[in-house]
């Protein structure tokens, strides 16, 4: 989908997709119930803690790196192998995430870049900015051993520039949209430029999760969508995108409804957490 368009708010259009609406307000019940719960007045920290930690297993996952949730926890140096370095990876950019809130609506290209740089660490000149033509795409060493999870053909560098700058105008300039629907095309958008050398999957879902908490929908950053993109598999995923970037309305909408499903499994995932602390066993 290109986000180069004239419509004075197109995201906001995506919103009157079949079954975007009924996706948004799903995704706020869901939302709603962890918010409502009893614990999460009194110990909502240690709730954002947990989400993060499992945020960070799923979005790993999803990049080739599927490890027990007690390994990552358990875990202090990852640095040993690939798979360890790509957990590395996603714990750290869903820390840094935290911290680029405020940058996202005047600079949401800055951040991008940040984010790349936070998660390839130690690549080189490549790391931080947008790959040129002939550079290659891989997305983590950990996921080149199995089959690609984003199979799609690769925007040349014109492309990503012109898309890139579209989106970040569309961030800036804001508008009526619901926080699902901006937070999955900026997901769907940096998965089909794959506008970095490596980690793109990494950096798409850490930008949903700005996305997500900045807008308001998740302020505390509890209900963690990439434990629901992590759930929903490798398989539904890449379908899904498929059908965002074959442009058509269903297409599109069924990208955001995986999206919205996304969220509302995190979102369980925070209330369960919710339950086991009120229990006394977690």
């Amino acid at each position: 989908m290109s986000t180069t368009g004239g419509n004075a708010d197109p995201l906001a259009a995506l919103g009157s997709l079949p079954g975007v609406a009924e996706s948004v307000e799903s995704v706020r019940k869901a939302v709603d119930r962890v918010y409502g719960h009893r614990i999460m007045r009194r110990r909502s920290n240690a709730i954002t803690s947990e989400a993060a930690l499992r945020g960070a297993r799923g979005s790993a996952a999803l990049s080739g790196a599927d490890w027990a949730l007690e390994e990552v926890r358990r875990r202090a140096d990852f640095s040993g192998d690939d798979e360890a370095r790509v957990v590395g990876s996603a714990l750290r950019l869903t820390a840094e995430a935290g911290q680029l809130l405020s940058i996202w609506r005047q600079s949401p290209l800055r951040v991008l870049a940040r984010l790349h740089l936070v998660a390839a660490a130690d690549q080189g000149d490549a790391v931080g900015r947008p790959r040129r033509d002939g550079e290659s795409v891989t997305e983590t060493a950990a996921a080149a051993v199995g089959p690609p999870l984003i199979g799609l053909p690769l925007p040349d560098a014109a492309e990503v520039e012109g898309r890139l700058d579209g989106l970040a105008r569309l961030v800036v300039e804001g508008g009526s949209a619901p926080a699902l629907v901006t937070a999955a095309i900026v997901h769907g958008e940096l998965l089909a430029l794959r506008p970095f050398g490596s980690h793109n999957g990494l950096v798409a879902r850490a930008a949903e999760r700005i996305v997500l908490v900045g807008s308001g929908l998740d302020p505390k950053s509890v209900c963690p969508a990439e434990v629901g993109h992590g759930e929903l598999g490798r398989a539904a995923y890449a379908s899904a995108l498929e059908g965002y970037v074959s442009g058509t309305p269903e297409g599109v909408a069924s990208w955001i409804a995986h999206c919205g499903r996304a969220i509302e499994l995190g979102a369980r995932e925070s209330t369960a957490v919710c339950e086991a602390l009120q229990r006394g066993a977690a």
